[in-house]
Order: structure tokens, then C-alpha cells, then sequence
């Protein structure tokens, strides 16, 4: 909801108190400003200027050459482009050394040879968006009416020295999605009353019920329907200042008519909707569901098939309105218009909701209904709308009010202690006190025997309950008021658990690492639900899914993280490094909540190091993923407990996949995307992991111990060995170091040969082994015994020969 400062004060008395001020306020009592702008920022010296002579360009077919008079002296040459510029207007000028918005200096210039002294301007040139500006003026310069004097500010005329406050509302406070709302709640939050705005209209003497009559069918879904007729109306613009008002709260002006009613919403959050009683086609309004199929044009041009589930005003045959959405196309207000049939009504929250979802349509009007308006705010805001009607568009009211009324409105009556009020806020507030608050609200409220009875108006329809009222009492008492304490017990120091600290490394590592941080969705379709989940399960299927690419619980981050991949790369991102961190959800048994797992995934794509200066470019492969986990479970202080193991796995590379485990048990996998995967969602050669973080959260990790360095020469032994190719590297580097014994302190592969010179179905690994004692230099005759032995081993389990 957007706030014009300046519209405020009409209700309230704001003095002494700033727009930010207010704003602070505001947000100390409930409810968020998201922000405080101040439309005219950077606006200086813009004038009202008298165009006296508009004649072409000498020297240039779009550009006129004006003469404008601006209020100082003799006249002054403009030359200007706005295809709408002439004779007789009355225009914002900026004068020389003016400032518009976007810090734009305008200066004495020359175009095409002519000598231009300042700049007439369009809206959109003093900020106004360019989808508030009326279609007359939007390609174009702005046109003031005739009656306002040259050479004053044309900034406040635009309401351009306004400050606007715009508020977050939640879907309770209903009651501020329009200005008096706000008043009411400033009002009580400053103190002060609140001055409502005139609605007495005179009214001639033919009856309104003579010119239409109303008949509800539909009762429940519209309890309260009422119709003004307004005849003899003249359409035209609405006056300055309230187009000026409509354009600071996000509305278009149109016409007088409905300039009227769109300012009417916004004053008192009230939807209302002018007809052209000539149009109608009858002298009878039927409220009713609508048949099932049948249709409408709405006034955006668009055809509408309903369903007996929405609601329509007819003309006693065919719709003329959604009713509390969007009128009818035949029945719009026009440059034709003389009657003007204006209604107001209460329609029911939920059927308005379903035909505004259904149809896709949100209006201004749609969204006050669905949140739900104040019942007694609909006969007085149809008032004042025709006392606006008559005054601004010539038009005369039609004594009385057709209605058809089913509605009894019954404010909230709601009791509570003032022992629970400060049970609740941890207070001693007294009686009196609690009072005023309730007065501030304009709450009628009487205290007796210890509990205070509170009738609360239909404009509040959120305080129902005792707890509601406790909110209000302690929203206006002053949050910042309420007494800090502790639970009973609480410690007064804050800390991460165990497994918060090892989230927070695992993070901080794979960023410093070069991957970014993703999060996709938890839901998913039935078919990528399975792909990559490290457990075979059934999905989980939610009860009222949006659509079906979104019905299930996922058991894998993979696939969504793949997605994530390909839109990059689609969009020419080609080297993509990512992780997410989130939960997979696993089916228990039917009815009970599933298992939430915390896993961890990846997916890289294209370069992992590109120094083009140095001609270096490396391409992610198997290693890179690998090579990050491993530096993850280094830091984790597991990489002792960790292997990985060839696997094949569906959707992965056969040869280039690898299963991670811990401590022997499986907890993810490491691989390539398999080719046919890849080319279904047109990337490159991409390598991810995903495994379960609680298992290697939760593994013990022995305390960091210190070790001195060597002080004693190590001996190195490099062997080349000669294997079968289904023979795994882990494997005899396990082998190896098995059989080294304490003295073999690091095994490291280094070379991998299959060449030519290879005899067939064999590869040769090469590999660095270090030998040394921390107490005592090692002599040859040590290192050759236990060299032998680890020779021994790997020819005993493996098979493998020396390489000649």
C-alpha cells in the first residue's frame, strides 16, 4: 500500500511529525514501511509555462520552435519535439539551470541553429512511470488545465513535493489497504483523532428506484448490494489534484467517472463500479452465479468463459460484470456517457478469490474483497463517490439508494482479563492505560470486575480472539517497552552445535574452492524424483500439489542441480561450478512424516583453470570432483576413513564413476554425467557427487596431534608395477601400505602407462613410497627389507611385476 504524505494530513493532523519519522513509528507498532521515497527528488526550477506561438522548425521536420511565456518578462523560445505541443497550452517548463531527476541539468542551447531557453517536459522527464501517465500524454509533453497560473512551481501541482510511504502489509491487516485505514492507525499510534472526509450530496428529487431496480440471487455470496444513479454526467478529466493522488498510488487516470471510483477505493478501501445505464439494455440489475460456459468481454478486451461457481452482475440476461473483478466491455463508461449506475456492494471473500484465480485476473478491487472490506464502509463510500460525481462531473444524484440487503452486521465483542494481558506481555500495565490504548483504536471498551469487554469495529475484521487484543495492546504500548527476560535456566551465551560448525566449513570450503552456493527446489515431478538417489524409495507425493513438475518430494539434489547447470550454460555461462547443501525426503510408512536426510551435491562444467595470459587452460575432469572432496573430508578431518571405488551407476559414465565411502560403508558417488544425459540437456562433459553429510557429520575424529618435523633423512623408492588393467590403483596403494608397516610413512601414485609398448590386457602404475623413522636415521639394509616386503605383498594379492 502506498501512503501519500500529503493525502494523510487531510485525516490526521501530522504536525511536527516528518515522513521518516512516521515511517519509524510505523514500523515500531506492527507494520513494515518498505519504503520512504520523496517523489520530487533532484526537481528544481520547473514552472508553468504559457505556449503563445507554436510554429516548425526551420531547420528540423519533428522539432516546433514555441514561444512560451513563463511567468518572467517577455516570452522565451523553446524549441521543443513532443509531437502534442501547441498553441494556447499551458506546459511544465524547465527553465535554464533547472535540475530534473537522474541529476540532468538543462542549459541554454542550440538545435539545428535555433536558440532554445530551457525544455518543455512529459511527465516521464519529472519521474512519473511511464504506465501512470494518461494515453493522451504519453508520448508526449504533459498539458495542464487552463486554469492554473503561469510561472508558478510546477512541482507541487504534480504532487511531485509529496513524500510517499509505502507499507508491507500482511494478510490480517486488511483494514490500512486504504487511506482512512492508515488514518485510523496513525491516529491511534500518535494519539489523535480522525477527520473523515464530507459525504453529504445533494440529491434531486426523482427517485433512483425509478430508474433501475436491484434483485440478488445469489444471497450468501452477495449479502449486500447497493446502486446510486448519477444522470446528466459529463465526462472529461478528473480535477488535477486527484489525477496527481491517483498516479502516487499506482493508478492511471482515465476519466472523472472513473477516476472517482478508483479514488474512492483508495480513500476508504472500497471497491466500487460505474456502469453506463444506457447500455445496459434493461431497467433491472440480477445478481447471480454465473451458467456454467457462459461468457464475458471484460474491459480489457479479453473473452471469459465461467463456471456456475462465479459470481455475476446481469442486466437480468447477460453478465455486465464479474462482480468484485473486472466490469464488462458492454457496459463501460465512455466519452458517450450521460447516466452513470454506480454500485457498491459486500461480496463474499472466497467466491470473489476463486473467479479472480480462475480467470487470472487481479485487480485492485479483487484483492480488497479477497482480504475482506469493511461492511460499513459501503454505503458511505458509495455516497461520497456521488457528492464527487456531482461535483466534478456535473452530474445529479437520484435521491435514495437501491439495494438488496441480507446482511446484519454484528461487530466482535471480545472480553479479557487485564491479569492476562500481563501474564502474556511480562507487564504491569494498569487499567487506565489499557484503556487509552483501546480509545487510541477507537475501540468502544469498558473494564468491570477485573476483565475488559472490547467491541471492536467492522473495519478491525482481524481481532477476534483474546490474543488479538493482547497484540494490540502491546503493539501500542510500545514493543521496545516490553520487559527482556531469559527462559528459566538459559544460559546468557549463544553458540553453534557440532554439526551448525560443520555445515559452516563445509560451505566456506567448497566457496574457497571455486563452487557457487545454489538452492533448488524441494519439489519435483515422479520421473526426476529417482534419478541419483542414493536411496531406492517412493517418493513422497504431497496432497495438493501445484502441477505435476512440482508433486513430489525430491530424493536426490542432482537432478534440479543439473537444471540449474543447463540454464546457465544455455545462456553462454559455459564454465559452471555449483553446490547446494539441503534435504532429501524418504518415505516411512504410509502416514507418517518421511525421513529428512541432509545431503550435499555438486556439478561442474567447462574450465577449471583458464590463465589464457600463460596459455594454461585445464577442462574439469573425474580428478577435479574427486580432488574436492577429498580437500572437503581433509577438513573435516575424515580423509583417513574415506575411499572410493569404481561403481556403475544409472545416468553416470560407466567408466568414469566412483562410489565414496566411509568408514566401509557407502554414503554418495562421484562421477561424470553420462553422455546420453549430457545431450539431453545440452551440456558439455559435466562431473557432480552427492552424499549423506549426517554419517560423516557424526563420524568421531580423533584430536589434532602435533608432530615435530623430521629431524632425520627420509628415503624415497619409486616401483612401476605391472597389473592386470581390471586391477584398481586404491587397491594396491591399500596393498602397499598394508605391507610397509610403521616405517612407510606416504604412498603417492605418480605415472599411468597402457601404451603401445604395453603387452596386451596389462597398465603399469607407478608409485612413490617414503620410507623414514622419526627417532633415527634408517640405513639401506632397513629399507631394502621392508621394500621387499611391500614387493612381496603386492605380487602375493595382486599379481603385479615389477616393470623392467
Amino acid at each position: 500500500m502506498f501512503v501519500s504524505y500529503k493525502w494523510l494530513q487531510e485525516y490526521v493532523d501530522l504536525d511536527g511529525i516528518s515522513p521518516a519519522e512516521l515511517a519509524e513509528k510505523i514500523t515500531r507498532t506492527g507494520i513494515e514501511v518498505e519504503s520512504v521515497e520523496f517523489r520530487g527528488e533532484g526537481i528544481k526550477n520547473v514552472v508553468v509555462g504559457h505556449v503563445l506561438e507554436k510554429e516548425k522548425h526551420p531547420n528540423a521536420d519533428k522539432l516546433n520552435k514555441c514561444l512560451v511565456d513563463i511567468g518572467e518578462g517577455e516570452p522565451v523560445q523553446i524549441i521543443c519535439g513532443a509531437p502534442n505541443v501547441d498553441k494556447g497550452q499551458k506546459v511544465a517548463v524547465a527553465k535554464p539551470g533547472a535540475w530534473l531527476p537522474g541529476h540532468v541539468k538543462i542549459k541554454r542551447s542550440k538545435l539545428r541553429g535555433e536558440e532554445s531557453n530551457g525544455m518543455i517536459c512529459s511527465l516521464q522527464e519529472l519521474g512519473v512511470e511511464s504506465k501512470l501517465v494518461q494515453k493522451e500524454f504519453a508520448n508526449g509533453i504533459y498539458v495542464f488545465p487552463n486554469d492554473v497560473e503561469v510561472g508558478q512551481d510546477a512541482v507541487p501541482l504534480l504532487g511531485l513535493d509529496d513524500t510517499i510511504i509505502e507499507l508491507g502489509l500482511t494478510p490480517n491487516r486488511a483494514d490500512c489497504l486504504s487511506m482512512l485505514g492508515v488514518a485510523y492507525e496513525v491516529a491511534a499510534i500518535l494519539g489523535r483523532d480522525v477527520k473523515l472526509p464530507e459525504t453529504e450530496v445533494q440529491e434531486v428529487s426523482d427517485k433512483a428506484t425509478e430508474a433501475i431496480s436491484v434483485r440478488v440471487d445469489a444471497k450468501e455470496a452477495a449479502p449486500l448490494y447497493t446502486l446510486k444513479v448519477i444522470r446528466n454526467v459529463k465526462i472529461g478529466p478528473s480535477p488535477l489534484w486527484m489525477q496527481v493522488r491517483l498516479m502516487a498510488e499506482g493508478i492511471r487516470p482515465h476519466n472523472n467517472v472513473v477516476d472517482i471510483t478508483n479514488y474512492i477505493l483508495l480513500e476508504y478501501g472500497q471497491p466500487l463500479h460505474a456502469f453506463d445505464y444506457d447500455k445496459l439494455g434493461s431497467k433491472e440489475i440480477v445478481v447471480r452465479m454465473a451458467h456454467e460456459g457462459e461468457k464475458i468481454v471484460t474491459l480489457d478486451d479479453q473473452e471469459h468463459t465461467l463456471k456456475s461457481s462465479h459470481l455475476v452482475i446481469t442486466n437480468g440476461t447477460v453478465p455486465v460484470a464479474m462482480a468484485g473483478v473486472m466490469g464488462g466491455a458492454n457496459s463501460e463508461v465512455s466519452d458517450s456517457t450521460t447516466t452513470v449506475l454506480l454500485e457498491s456492494a459486500y461480496f463474499d471473500a472466497q467466491t470473489i478469490r476463486t473467479a479472480s484465480k480462475d480467470h487470472g485476473l487481479r485487480s485492485e478491487a479483487s484483492s480488497r474483497y479477497e482480504k475482506g472490506i469493511d461492511p460499513n464502509r459501503v454505503y458511505p463510500a458509495a455516497e461520497r463517490a456521488a457528492m464527487l460525481m456531482a461535483k466534478y462531473a456535473g452530474g445529479e444524484v437520484l435521491s435514495g439508494i437501491v439495494e438488496a440487503n441480507h446482511f446484519r452486521v454484528e461487530p466482535a465483542v471480545v472480553t479479557i482479563t487485564l491479569e492476562k494481558i500481563n501474564r502474556v506481555l511480562g507487564t504491569n500495565i494498569t487499567q487506565e492505560e489499557v484503556l487509552d490504548i483501546f480509545k487510541r483504536l477507537q475501540f468502544e471498551a469498558k473494564y468491570e470486575v477485573g476483565r475488559f469487554t472490547v467491541v471492536v469495529p467492522t473495519r478491525r475484521g482481524d481481532i477476534t480472539i483474546e490474543e488479538d487484543l493482547i497484540e494490540e495492546v502491546a503493539r501500542l504500548y510500545g514493543y521496545d517497552n516490553l520487559p527482556k527476560t531469559l527462559p528459566a535456566g538459559a544460559g546468557t551465551q549463544g553458540g553453534l552445535t557440532k554439526i551448525q560448525k560443520k555445515r559452516r566449513v563445509t560451505k566456506r570450503f567448497l566457496e574457497g574452492a571455486g563452487l557457487y552456493q545454489a538452492t533448488t527446489y524441494s519439489l519435483t515431478s515422479e520421473e526426476k524424483a529417482r534419478q541419483y538417489a542414493l536411496e531406492k524409495r517412493e517418493p513422497v507425493r504431497i496432497s495438493m500439489p501445484m502441477s505435476e513438475e512440482r508433486s513430489v518430494l525430491r530424493l536426490s539434489i542432482l537432478p534440479h542441480l543439473l537444471e540449474s547447470v543447463a540454464y546457465n550454460v544455455a545462456r553462454k555461462n559455459n564454465s559452471v561450478a555449483l553446490y547446494e547443501v539441503g534435504n532429501v525426503f524418504l518415505k516411512k510408512a504410509e502416514g507418517e512424516q518421511p525421513e529428512e536426510q541432509e545431503h550435499l551435491a555438486g556439478a561442474i562444467t567447462g574450465l577449471w583453470v583458464a590463465n589464457l595470459w600463460q596459455g594454461e587452460k585445464k577442462a574439469v575432469d573425474f580428478f577435479v570432483a574427486k580432488g574436492i572432496l577429498e580437500g572437503l573430508f581433509e577438513k573435516l578431518g575424515v580423509a583417513d576413513a574415506v575411499s572410493f571405488q569404481a561403481q556403475e551407476i544409472d545416468g553416470l559414465h560407466p567408466g568414469r564413476t566412483a562410489k565414496i565411502l566411509l568408514g566401509g560403508n557407502v554414503i554418495g558417488f562421484v562421477g561424470q554425467v553420462h553422455p546420453n544425459v549430457q545431450k539431453e540437456l545440452d551440456i558439455k562433459e559435466t562431473y557432480v557427487f552427492e552424499l549423506k553429510l549426517g554419517p560423516v557429520y557424526d563420524y568421531p575424529v580423533e584430536p589434532i596431534q602435533y608432530q615435530p618435523i623430521p629431524r632425520f633423512p627420509a628415503v624415497t623408492r619409486d616401483i612401476a608395477l605391472v597389473v592386470d588393467r581390471g586391477v584398481e590403483a586404491g587397491h594396491l596403494q591399500t596393498v602397499i601400505e598394508e605391507a610397509g608397516g610403521a616405517l612407510l610413512k606416504s604412498v603417492s601414485i605418480f605415472d599411468l602407462y597402457d601404451g603401445e609398448h604395453m603387452e596386451p590386457g596389462k597398465k603399469s602404475i607407478a608409485f612413490s613410497l617414503t620410507y623414514y623413522d622419526p627417532e633415527r636415521t634408517l640405513t639401506d639394509e632397513e629399507v631394502v627389507s621392508q621394500h621387499e616386503k611391500v614387493l612381496a605383498a603386492v605380487k602375493e594379492k595382486t599379481g603385479a611385476e615389477l616393470r623392467g
